[in-house]
């Protein structure tokens, strides 16, 4: 299975560090569509994704309409991560997929509603308590994309490290 990290406008440098370091963990692409709000020479977020910079794949898109007329919705398993989701992010079936994209919004404002309206039976959620805002995002892409590689039996990530054996 092919994961696909999507960052719609990520605002703060360490969390696409942060994301990024997943994404070279799991094997995921990370696609960040602009307008970003850092330089990707920004030195919080080369700190953020230490020394896996090199072990990435990862591709820019000038706009979200640019990555949508590439990666279209309709074409593909697209999951649209937000608090407004009409599903659990672990009651979808990923597994059924050859590749994902799972798309997260910029911390202040998440996707752009007119998005997750044209595709709400396509939005997932973390469950939280009520009245909380959200979970940094860099948490957020953890849990959902690791629910991800839970359901297909962590294909192709090492699972006993022979540490204790």
């Amino acid at each position: 299975m092919k994961l696909n990290i999507v960052m719609v406008e990520p605002e703060i440098p360490q969390n696409t560090g942060n994301i990024a370091r997943t994404c070279a963990a799991i094997g995921a692409k990370l696609h960040l569509v602009k307008p970003l709000g850092f330089e990707i020479s920004d030195k919080y977020l080369k700190r953020a994704g230490l020394d896996y910079w090199d072990k990435l794949e990862m591709e820019m898109h000038n706009s979200l309409e640019e990555f949508l007329e590439k990666y279209s919705p309709e074409e593909n398993d697209m999951y649209f991560s937000t608090t407004k989701g009409k599903k659990c992010y672990s009651d979808v079936d990923y597994n059924k997929s050859q590749e994902v994209f799972l798309l997260f919004g910029k911390e202040t404002k998440g996707l752009p509603e007119d998005l997750l309206q044209k595709y709400i039976k396509q939005t997932i959620r973390i469950p939280m308590r009520e009245h909380l805002r959200s979970l940094n995002l860099s948490n957020s892409v953890a849990i959902v994309a690791y629910e991800v590689f839970r359901q297909v039996g962590f294909d192709k990530l090492e699972q006993i490290s022979g540490y204790f054996d």
